[in-house]
């Protein structure tokens, strides 16, 4: 008799542990849409990017930063940039909290050049790898809220161009 219970409460705790696990991550969403409101602030400048969830530990996106003022303080910085990255997700959570991520960016900008009484604005075009660290927040409704922070080297090595460039910033955005 006692055999009976315990096969029929062991059925139903395996019953129940299946229907627990029945939402996959293939029906989870797998989009990010953001933008940097922290360069649209601080700089002047467009940043929005696209991020595609591969599993629930790894993705792959691209931002594109665009200047929006000339004018502003940090002109002579980078005007353009298109960033593909590869982030490796370290939670139990499906692709948010803390991460890593490898990133290749193709900017341009405008750099101050120095001669003897003359000061001279050079366009510039660089290829730089790098890498950068952050955390990811995901709200149940899909509300997503990003920090990050990295660091690159261009390695075409223009005389003009700098030689170490700047990744990071606070992003807003929504994951369908």
């Amino acid at each position: 008799m006692k055999k009976k219970y315990f096969l029929v409460l062991l059925a139903f705790i395996f019953l129940f542990k299946v229907q627990a696990q029945d939402t996959d991550a293939s029906s989870l969403p797998k989009n990010d849409i953001k933008l940097n409101a922290f360069n649209l602030i601080a700089l002047a400048a467009f940043d929005v990017g696209y991020e595609r969830i591969l599993n629930e530990e790894s993705s792959f996106g691209v931002d594109i930063f665009i200047r929006i003022d000339d004018d502003s303080d940090f002109s002579d910085f980078q005007t353009f940039a298109i960033t593909p990255y590869y982030r490796q997700y370290f939670s139990n959570k499906y692709a948010k909290g803390f991460f890593v991520e490898g990133f290749a960016s193709l900017n341009s900008g405008r750099e101050e050049n120095f001669f003897i009484d003359v000061v001279d604005e050079v366009d510039y075009t660089d290829f730089a790898l790098g890498i950068s660290i952050g955390g990811k927040f995901v709200t149940p409704r899909g509300f997503v809220t990003e920090i990050f922070i990295g660091i690159g080297r261009n390695l075409l090595n223009d005389n003009f161009s700098p030689e170490i460039i700047g990744r990071g910033g606070v992003s807003i955005g929504y994951r369908f």
